[in-house]
């Protein structure tokens, strides 16, 4: 790729002392405070482009448009304009089916940019978070987040911008991920800038003087903030940031927090406002001033107004930066984790789902657990909202049952529901009120269950969410920081020995391994040579596992789970057997008898250290599930 040097001749103009002359971006940055545009997304938004359109894509369909809201902050006099390309990048893209078409939606919104700025204004080749997070706590690699950065920065440098802008980062990792890339491509400026929520913290946890090291490890020309919630609480941050030793800071809050208003998302800060508040950027040390979502060319226009009346000032600041201690702590052994981790792998174990209920009443179900508790069951498992319905919380109920019945539970945590800081609140949380084992499940999407209009929240998946979990055990959160007292978490995975691809499931239970799992539990198993198959190929898994087993009460279950349930499959012979019963008892017999037989078999394999049974939803599954157990009972 040619490198591009040529655009530094330029003569650009400045809100603060009229003509730039020959001097670069950095040049002029140490010189004169720098108004960036406002808001793209929320103008589109407004001009009648909705929400499920593929704003980047319109550098293609609709460049008019495009430029015409680049005219609009060059009239409001913005020394800086941003390329129409947060979004451009091939996983986002991938949503709209133009994920072909990366090179060119970035050349073609450099290109629009340049077009309107001309040799006025720089033109900043924005790029947003890829939207899927990295390893440990995500599925992507950092390598394969490298290729992606480039190849939308491949476009914006044959576009001829001037700069570079990472914006809206809540990940620190991806974030200094993308400056060693485009340092490593480019010459040019990079402003790095993360986003920061009530709490004055990144989606990771990370602090502002953290986001402060480590970009400028990497090599960030500008440090900064943007999105976030508006200016108030960004003004806190940025004087953190000043203090830990940012040079050349920049500040591009939104217009406050959206309001809906008659179906419309608005946001309801007022130009005048921003005003103000660019003033007091630039005092805690603000060299780049903007807007971001709800910002408009007449927030620019008030910024860019306030900023004349100001002579740049720089403060020097003196700051000690005391590295944080390494806090040795007492990792807890798995065996003195819970009751059940101490006998699991001694005594063959047995496990029974119990399901939360729908109501607040958990009577009837503490009452099950009570009589299963009594036949001799070692601990009872509480899916976290089974195929995405709705249900009493399996935090409030596994806490209700330890409470009331002599009997653990083993907690199942899906990543669905909750936020990565939310997941770390709850497993704190759970851990403090005497939950001690955990099964991390990545868990089922809305659309499969009662709430398809519902929407998901999958941070990470069930391999992120292992390593979080054993970096709790070891007394550190997901950002690094210590806890204090480390959690002592029994961690539980889940494996299924049916998967139609195996070679992932079984690369992805490796992770898993990797990551911290303690013990598995297994989808049901009805084909104990296809266990056997499985169990061959993860021969160096030392961790104890339980099988899974589904007893089967009629023919019209068998289909469903062939053809509702992902990653299930009942063999042929078993939904003969249960189509050929001559009524519902008949049925019941035939899906309880070979339920024992199945746990006869799999309890001849020497991996195999419990079972995990998983009884029907009806009235009588507590006596369904004692009947199949009295084959080891």
């Amino acid at each position: 790729m040619e490198q591009i040097f040529d655009f530094f001749e330029h003569p650009y103009y400045s809100v603060i002392g009229g003509k730039l002359g020959s001097k670069n971006f950095l040049e002029q940055l140490k010189d004169s405070i720098l108004v960036c545009d406002g808001a793209m997304g929320t103008e589109l938004y407004t001009r009648g482009i909705f929400v499920n359109h593929c704003f980047d894509e319109l550098n293609l369909k609709n460049p008019a448009l495009v430029k015409d809201i680049h005219k609009g902050y060059i009239d409001a006099r913005a020394d800086i304009i941003e390329t129409n390309t947060f979004g451009a990048n091939k996983f986002k893209l991938k949503k709209y089916g133009v994920e072909d078409k990366v090179f060119e939606i970035n050349k073609r919104g450099a290109e629009l940019a340049r077009e309107v700025a001309g040799d006025r204004v720089f033109v900043a080749g924005s790029i947003g978070p890829l939207g899927i997070l990295l390893e440990p706590f995500g599925k992507l690699s950092a390598e394969e987040a490298k290729k992606a950065v480039r190849q939308q920065a491949e476009g914006l440098l044959e576009g001829k911008i001037d700069l570079f802008i990472l914006e809206t980062f809540g990940d620190l990792n991806e974030l200094a991920l993308a400056v060693k890339t485009l340092k490593e491509m480019s010459d040019l400026p990079v402003i790095a800038q993360s986003t920061f929520g009530d709490n004055r913290k990144t989606l990771l946890g990370h602090e502002p003087e953290d986001v402060v090291n480590v970009l400028k490890e990497v090599g960030a020309d500008v440090i900064g903030v943007n999105c976030s919630v508006g200016p108030q609480p960004m003004l806190e941050v940025i004087g953190r940031m000043a203090k830990a030793g940012a040079r050349l800071l920049s500040a591009q809050p939104n217009a406050g927090n959206p309001r809906v208003v008659e179906n419309r998302v608005l946001y309801m800060s007022t130009p005048e406002y921003h005003a103000e508040f660019a003033k007091r950027f630039i005092t805690a040390g603000v060299r780049i001033v903007g807007g971001c979502c709800g910002t408009s060319a007449e927030h620019i226009k008030a910024i860019v107004n306030a900023v004349r009346a100001l002579q740049p000032q720089r403060k020097g600041v003196s700051v000690r930066i005391t590295p944080a201690k390494e806090i040795e702590v007492d990792v807890i052994p798995r065996e003195e984790k819970s009751r059940f981790a101490s006998r699991l792998g001694r005594k063959f174990a047995i496990s029974v789902e119990v399901l939360s209920p729908r109501g607040v009443d958990p009577a009837a179900v503490i009452d099950g657990v009570r009589r299963l508790a009594d036949f001799g069951v070692d601990v009872i498992n509480i899916p976290d909202g089974p195929r995405a319905s709705s249900r009493m919380s399996p935090m409030a109920l596994a806490q209700l049952i330890e409470k009331n019945v002599a009997i653990e539970t083993i907690l199942h945590y899906c990543c669905r529901d909750r936020n990565l800081l939310g997941m770390q609140s709850d497993l704190l949380g759970a851990y403090a009120l005497g939950l001690r084992n955990i099964l991390v499940v990545t868990g089922d999407p809305p659309k499969l269950g009662d709430y398809p209009d519902a929407t998901a929240v999958f941070d990470v998946d069930a391999i992120g969410l292992t390593r979080i979990v054993r970096n709790l055990n070891h007394g550190f959160d997901v950002a690094g920081k210590a806890i204090g007292t480390p959690t002592g978490w029994h961690i539980g995975v889940g494996a299924n020995p049916g998967a139609i691809d195996l070679g992932l499931e079984i690369d992805r239970l490796y992770q898993k391994v990797e990551g911290g799992a303690e013990y598995i539990l297994t989808q049901p198993i009805f084909d104990p040579d296809q266990l056997d198959a499985f169990l061959q190929r993860i021969k160096d898994v030392a961790i104890p596992i339980l099988a899974g087993i589904m007893p089967l009460m009629s023919y019209r279950t068998v289909e469903f789970l062939n053809n509702e349930v992902p990653g299930i499959t009942v063999p042929e012979w078993i939904g003969k057997q249960l189509a050929e019963a001559t009524d519902a008892d008949a049925a019941k017999e035939i899906g309880i008898h070979i339920a024992q037989q199945a746990i006869l078999k799999t309890k001849k394999f020497d991996k195999i250290k419990g079972i995990y049974l998983m009884p029907p939803f009806t009235k009588d599954k507590y006596g369904i599930a004692m009947e199949v157990l009295q084959v080891i009972c």
